[in-house]
């Protein structure tokens, strides 16, 4: 299961992956796109309360991220209520999280310019206008 709540910071989404209590593992690693890959830099953990396995990371909102979760560093498993599912180069399938309805891409240089330009645009037009 995957929650998703937006930050205080606008470019920012709190994302919560969560794995049942049922999971028989001695450990969980959350892996994707956002940490690189890296199969131990996300370490999930057990909530007390429930059992279930957590992590939460804060992602930029308006992108997508595959990820996957690794079982005791050789299993690897796919969230099935994930927002997609996309075919990997390994044969299998990779788990997507979608962060676009919380807002844009980044911009890149040319958005900007383009950006500018129409808000100059709409600025002389007042100034004309009035």
């Amino acid at each position: 299961m995957i929650q998703k709540e937006p930050t205080k910071k606008k470019d920012l989404v709190r994302v919560t992956f969560v794995l049942p209590s049922n999971m028989w593992a001695e450990r969980v690693n959350l892996v994707g796109e956002f940490n690189d890959w890296d199969t131990t830099a996300t370490p999930m953990s057990r909530n007390r309360s429930d059992a279930n396995w957590r992590a939460s990371l804060d992602l930029p909102a308006g992108e997508t991220f595959k990820f996957r979760y690794l079982i005791d560093g050789k299993e690897w498993l796919n969230d099935w209520h994930a927002d997609d599912h996309v075919e990997n180069p390994y044969g299998s399938f990779d788990s997507v999280v979608d962060l676009t309805e919380f807002g844009q891409v980044k911009s890149t240089p040319e958005g900007e310019a383009e950006a500018a330009k129409e808000g100059a645009s709409r600025a002389a037009g007042k100034t004309t206008g009035s």
